[in-house]
């Protein structure tokens, strides 16, 4: 734009300053006195602080369908001159919130609210884990077979070693089984090698109901938990008698099982030891081997020894 008379076009073509030449003047440019340009109706926009209504039509107008804007009276600023903000769609008029839980509506910040919660679930679950595991404890080395709990007899473990023979624990109750009391057709003998009691003695021919060896402790220090260890000799299969502990069945079957893995028949090769747990009473106890009515008792008894507590060796 060049200072002067450049002929008639849109107020935006108007040279504001035009009243400083002496073209504009002759046109009848003013100095700008009401906020105008400094023409004779030129356009006006400038608006004092306030006047301005955000997010309200323009004055004149009307809003009609979607995406239209109704012209208003004659003489009324147009359309096409309101500020942004008074048409449908257009600039914001302030800070909007987000749309909460919804697509599309704005990304929302994290939900700490659920975090904290789950943190604490976390911390209480290994509390609660760790609480667990203190009270239980590994009782792996107090239980063999079905286990037992305080004041109950319960059967021998799995394998014992192969071993021929269990060390008894210094100072308590041991026996060789030909020094027990027998019973039925149950009788000593030296015959078959490999017992470790004195003289190779064991007792034998228990293969009959009601064969029996009874071993009586009367010097127990105190009563409680404790492993009966029993060594014997079988031929090559396993072997189950009835146990009795001061006169009454004890839970299951004593298992002289063919642990040494001797050959069928190769008794002389089938020395081995097994064991039980159970509970005795302080001082006098009895406990008696036999052969009931159901149980395998091709067996050779060599020796019997106690241990305290529930253990496996």
């Amino acid at each position: 734009m060049t200072p002067g008379d450049n002929g008639a076009s849109t107020p935006e073509d108007d040279d504001p300053f035009g009243y400083l030449y002496a073209d504009g003047q002759a046109r009848g440019a003013q100095p700008p006195s009401g906020g105008g340009y400094g023409y004779p109706n030129s356009v006006n926009r400038v608006r004092s602080v306030g006047q301005r209504q955000y997010g309200q039509p323009a004055q004149g107008q009307q809003t009609a369908a979607y995406g239209q804007v109704q012209q208003g009276a004659y003489g009324q600023p147009s359309a096409h001159y309101a500020a942004p903000e008074t048409f449908p769609g257009g600039a914001p008029t302030g800070a909007q919130q987000p749309a909460s839980g919804g697509r599309g509506g704005g990304r929302s910040g994290p939900n700490t609210k659920g975090l904290l919660i789950g943190a604490i679930a976390v911390v209480a679950a290994v509390v609660i884990g760790i609480g667990v595991a203190m009270m239980g404890g590994d009782s792996s080395d107090n239980k063999a077979g079905g286990g037992s709990s305080p004041g109950t007899s319960t059967s021998q473990s799995s394998r014992p070693s192969q071993s021929a023979s269990a060390s008894p624990a210094a100072g308590l109750p041991e026996t060789d089984a030909k020094d027990l009391q027998l019973g039925g057709t149950a009788s000593v003998a030296s015959d078959v090698k490999g017992a470790q009691a004195k003289g190779g003695s064991y007792v034998g021919n228990l293969n009959n109901v009601g064969a029996s060896a009874t071993w009586t402790i009367g010097n127990l220090p105190e009563g409680g938990a404790y492993t009966l260890f029993a060594n014997y000799s079988v031929p090559g299969q396993d072997q189950a008698m009835t146990l009795l502990v001061n006169g009454k069945p004890f839970g299951n079957k004593f298992n002289l099982a063919n642990f040494a893995h001797a050959a069928d028949g190769d008794i002389a090769k089938g020395w081995t030891h097994s064991y039980v747990w159970l509970d005795l009473q302080k001082g006098s106890n009895t406990l008696t081997l036999t052969c009931q009515d159901g149980d395998k008792c091709n067996v050779l008894l060599d020796q019997f020894h106690l241990k305290k507590g529930h253990v496996k060796g």
